[in-house]
């Protein structure tokens, strides 16, 4: 079963800075849903995930 998530206003804006930006950089607390907002924002537009903590990346 998959868990709803919470609608992110910031969304739309973070869209608006990768249309200028070539990155964007989510920072903050641990569980917090960097990695759900991250995910939801590249599935919505033609990008790349890097997950900095993986061993496959470095």
């Amino acid at each position: 079963m998959k868990t709803p998530t919470i609608p992110r206003r910031t969304l739309a804006e973070a869209s608006t800075l990768l249309d200028a930006n070539p990155a964007l950089a989510l920072i903050g607390p641990r569980q917090v849903g960097k990695t759900t907002f991250a995910l939801a924002l590249a599935s919505s537009r033609d990008a790349v995930y890097l997950d900095l903590e993986s061993p496959s990346v470095i």
